[in-house]
């Protein structure tokens, strides 16, 4: 069945004559709380997400609305009720309300997430080497030792990225983001007590289910990164 023209209003939850950053801020809801880390659906964000690339561009969204019996910018072409004094100014306010999650969030994601990723890509990126240079011979004492110095300076680095994390509240724009970096950086943490575990030990499965946590750390790490650029639109 054909998608009818007023869809992309519909899937965002959004009058046709929301502003820009009305759209914004409701696509960004909506994408934090169906994201699959979340719970939600793959299908649902697609959707989303089609919906957006039409209404953030003015002149995609000028041609979609014409074509949906709508004017210029997504105002309906017989008057109607929603131009008014009153209403432009309730407009003006969710406008401000918007400009100052954006600035909210923006500062989350420079003074949070950027400082905490990096940290974790300290511990994640040299790991496939140090396990290499372990293997040769596990039972040597000083390969030993050189691992057991990263899996420390790993664990402070880890350090720094929980007290980042519990420093500033992650935006309610972006939860479901904050809590997929929650997941990844826990992971790290847990995979860093199970190698531990293993220089203690020599026990395989501890090596095992460390470097499994790691990589799907990296994996999280990598969906975060495709995540932010969404997040930041």
């Amino acid at each position: 069945m054909a998608r009818t023209p007023a869809d992309h209003y519909a899937t965002l939850g959004v009058p046709p004559g929301a502003s820009t950053a009305e759209i914004k801020a409701a696509y960004r809801a909506l994408v934090k709380q169906h994201h699959p880390d979340a719970g939600g659906d793959q299908r649902t964000i697609l959707a989303l997400n089609a919906a957006w690339e039409v209404l953030r561009d003015g002149d995609r969204r000028r041609h979609y609305d014409h074509g949906s019996g709508l004017g210029v910018g997504g105002a309906p072409r017989s008057g109607g009720h929603g131009s008014g004094p009153g209403n432009g100014a309730a407009q003006g306010r969710r406008r401000g309300a918007g400009a100052a999650s954006d600035e909210e969030l923006l500062g989350w994601l420079q003074q949070v997430y950027v400082p905490i990723d990096r940290l974790i890509g300290q511990v994640i990126n040299p790991f496939p080497a140090q396990l290499r240079s372990l293997a040769a011979d596990p039972y040597d004492d000083d390969l030993m030792e050189t691992f057991c110095a990263f899996l420390e300076q790993s664990r402070t680095r880890m350090e720094k990225v929980e007290a980042l994390y519990r420093s500033r509240a992650c935006p309610a724009a972006a939860r479901g983001f904050g809590l997929s970096l929650y997941h990844c950086l826990s992971q790290v943490q847990d995979a860093l007590v199970e190698l531990e575990r293993y220089t203690m030990g020599y026990v395989d499965s501890y090596l095992h289910d460390g470097k499994e946590m790691l990589r799907e750390a990296r994996l999280r790490r990598s969906r975060l990164k495709e995540e932010r650029r969404r997040v930041e639109l």
